[in-house]
């Protein structure tokens, strides 16, 4: 079993910056995948960033050039650094780890 716990939600306010973390245990591989998601109100759930074992990276489009995956595989933790934030990145963000989801961390970003 996997558990994935994501922190670092919050209000802000637009062009402001904001770092989430997910933290993993259970039986997690490094050699494994991981990624972020996003959910805005009625809107479907969306990839934000993924990140390979190697460190090779993939991004939405919206985020490209704004945020920044990152993880620490000895510590089984990933983050995802949010930069020139905008109110339509407002959503809950969700951690995934193959079929395995997090609870998710609400983000608001105010105009």
């Amino acid at each position: 079993q996997v558990q994935l716990v994501e922190s670092g939600g919050g209000w802000v306010q637009a062009g402001d910056s904001l770092t989430l973390s997910c933290a993993a245990s259970g039986r997690i591989f490094s050699i494994n995948p991981m990624g972020w998601y996003r959910q805005a109100p009625g809107k479907q759930r969306e990839l934000v960033a993924a990140i390979t074992n190697g460190g090779s990276t993939k991004y939405g489009d919206s985020v490209k050039g704004r945020f920044t995956i990152s993880r620490d595989n000895a510590k089984n933790t990933m983050y995802l650094q949010m930069n020139s934030l905008k109110p339509e990145d407002t959503a809950v963000y969700y951690c995934n780890y193959l079929t395995f989801w997090g609870k998710g961390t609400l983000v608001t970003v105010s105009s």
